[in-house]
């Protein structure tokens, strides 16, 4: 262990789940979320992610046209058990059949669990995008079902269809997110059917399951990837929808019926059909 880390306090005034989510497919460690903000904690300087997040602020700020403030605060400490410090923080948390744990956790004996380490992935369930995720693949997948993971990130979605005895394949255009998810099924005594670096299309099969928890935008943008991967009366589950986007997304799945819309603060997860 070295003599000193860095830690990084972050405060935002608006739109803290945006940051959060930036950070999440930015940073290759984990990150603790305060009140205002969050805190990073590194061995090494933080003066890139630091760069980082005031360029995605002006991004956002012009994308949205609104002020956000944004203060980064970094300071070198004297290292103590600072991992020890950051991993009793993380609780674990049910979500209909599912317990989520990071492994220093004992399990829930009631409970389907699935063991993720923070450190190790992006999503861990508490974003409110992975744990609607969570709760529609808790009611809408069956055993023996095929699923797809599209943007799997730390593979927590696919992990959970597994539980329930789906054939899972999964898929990511970031190979961080794609050895993330292989490292998480191993810790759960999982192993997806095929896992790659790459787009849904890269995939001649057809799913009962296809699963999509990203951006609003890449949703509309894979539209037509994501129904060709759908049997014909499959269920579609897509995520990552901020409310004030439904309507954009819904127009580019108009020959789809909902047959369910979960709904988190501002997020939307929504659950499909063909007409």
């Amino acid at each position: 262990m070295q003599e000193y880390y860095y830690e990084l306090v972050v405060k935002v005034s608006s739109h803290k789940e945006l940051f959060s989510d930036f950070l999440a497919d930015t940073i290759p460690v984990g990150f603790e979320e305060s009140d205002s903000g969050f805190i990073v904690r590194s061995e090494d300087e933080l003066d890139t992610i630091i760069w980082g997040l005031e360029q995605f602020c002006e991004a956002l700020q012009k994308a949205l046209a609104e002020t956000i403030e944004l203060e980064c605060v970094q300071k070198k400490l004297k290292n103590s058990d600072w991992v020890g410090l950051y991993q009793k923080s993380i609780t674990p948390l049910a979500i209909d059949k599912f317990y989520i744990h990071p492994t220093w956790n004992e399990e829930n004996p009631d409970l389907i669990n699935i063991a993720i380490d923070p450190a190790l992935a992006f999503g861990t369930g508490h974003h409110p995008t992975t744990a609607s995720s969570l709760r529609a693949i808790s009611k809408y997948v069956k055993e023996g079902d095929s699923l797809i993971d599209v943007g799997c990130g730390s593979g927590i979605l696919g992990i959970a269809a597994m539980k329930l005895k789906a054939v899972v394949d999964a898929c990511d255009t970031d190979l961080v997110s794609v050895e993330n998810s292989i490292k998480n099924a191993k810790l759960n005594k999982l192993e997806f059917a095929n896992i790659w670096e790459g787009s849904c299309s890269l995939s001649t099969a057809k799913y009962d399951v296809v699963v999509a928890n990203i951006v609003a935008d890449v949703l509309t943008f894979i539209a037509k990837d994501l129904k060709s991967a759908l049997k014909e009366d499959g269920i579609l589950i897509l995520s990552g929808i901020l409310d004030k986007y439904e309507t954009k997304v819904l127009g580019f799945y108009k020959d789809f019926e909902i047959c369910e819309r979960i709904i988190e603060d501002e997020w939307v997860t929504l659950i499909l059909k063909r007409k």
